[in-house]
């Protein structure tokens, strides 16, 4: 490692508040030394310093004239900083042509799209400043998104608990008092008890779905990223929902094979997919179909699952994705439904860069369309 790179390290470290500025600073002294390829137009910056780069928490981007990227960090491709090796979000352009023209540091936050479709976002604090005299700028970024999504983890589970756990709750409360009311009539004892024990099995899959919801809030599925096989997704989708089809004599058909990956967290993806096939086999009636497809277009491969079920009114599928909305509350309680498998579905979509729609009509049945991008060689 060279003497820029030790310099750098040892004044700022990799994680230190000042970083940007001290950057900066050596930045100025290293364009002065003896090592002044690093602005080379054939080779914008020397290894020593791409390392550096590479390694901060911060990404990074440097733009020649053009608003041309001479340079970035991976990190602000998976920010999405960078996308087709251009800057292409126009806030952000808008701050880097500021500067241009200006010559005056700027700083700001934010918005930036996950992903082509959807309206999925991260937040970014950004620092954008002139590098030399030779027209070239520094632009750092930092994900601001983190401290948001854990204030929305306290908030939601905390309004989630008070909202719908006091139901279950309370009905276990009193088929306990039931109970010892009941305790010469065996035939009581047993009836109620079968009814705590459907009403705890509610009470646990409601616990669970809020933990799923809070995990999805709480980091980014983008940030350690994998590649994924959308069949093999779709598959163990299915899989996970073959005993339920089975017993309500639903058959659940798949469509030819994609053939696509896309970029994301295979637990949650399989967990979104999975939503939807159980949801079209709760609302289907037995002995019907459901069928899964995922075709791929434009750069974006369409998972939908279509069932022959009740279908869903226009006033509902407004309201469809809101969390504990549920159409039929009965069907809702018959089923053990708890309101939040579609919310789960739109949080995945969302954070994947992709979206979630539903066509419907009552006594029909209904199509959940997910749509995420297809991996590209500059996603990773």
């Amino acid at each position: 490692m060279g003497k820029f790179a030790r310099a750098l390290i040892l004044k700022v470290g990799l994680s230190s508040p000042g970083t940007y500025d001290c950057l900066m600073g050596l930045f100025r002294k290293f364009k002065q030394s003896k090592s002044s390829e690093v602005f080379n137009a054939a080779k914008p910056i020397s290894d020593d310093v791409a390392e550096l780069l590479n390694s901060i928490e911060m990404a990074s981007v440097i733009l020649a004239p053009g608003e041309l990227p001479i340079y970035f960090s991976p990190t602000a491709v998976t920010f999405g900083v960078i996308r087709d090796e251009k800057i292409t979000a126009p806030n952000l352009l808008a701050l880097i042509r500021s500067v241009r023209r200006t010559g005056i540091f700027q700083s700001g936050i934010i918005e930036i799209p996950r992903g082509p479709i959807g309206g999925g976002t991260r937040q970014l604090s950004v620092k954008i400043s002139k590098l030399g005299n030779e027209g070239l700028l520094l632009a750092m970024f930092r994900d601001e998104s983190d401290a948001e999504r854990i204030d929305a983890v306290r908030r939601d589970f905390v309004a989630n608990i008070s909202h719908e756990l006091k139901t279950p709750i309370g009905a276990l409360s009193l088929l306990a008092e039931a109970v010892m009311q009941a305790n010469d009539d065996p035939l009581a004892v047993t009836n109620f008890a079968a009814k705590m024990q459907k009403e705890s099995g509610r009470l646990s899959d409601l616990v669970q779905e809020i933990i799923n919801l809070s995990r999805l809030q709480d980091a980014d599925p983008l940030l350690d990223a994998i590649s994924l096989d959308v069949d093999e997704l779709v598959e163990q989708a299915i899989s996970q929902a073959q005993i339920h089809a089975d017993n309500r004599n639903i058959e659940v058909i798949v469509g030819p094979k994609s053939g696509v990956e896309v970029v994301g967290d295979r637990s949650q993806l399989i967990m979104a997919v999975h939503n939807l096939i159980e949801n079209a086999i709760n609302y289907s009636n037995d002995g019907t179909t459901v069928s899964v497809n995922h075709e791929a277009e434009d750069d974006i491969v369409n998972i939908s699952v279509v069932d022959q079920g009740v279908g869903i009114s226009d006033v509902d599928i407004e309201r469809i994705f809101e969390r504990f909305y549920r159409i039929d509350p009965a069907r809702s309680r018959e089923t053990g439904g708890t309101g939040l498998g579609l919310a789960i579905v739109k949080h995945v979509a969302l954070n994947h860069g992709g979206e979630i729609s539903v066509w419907s009509s009552p006594g029909v049945g209904s199509t959940f369309s997910l749509r995420l991008p297809i991996e590209n060689d500059g996603d990773r």
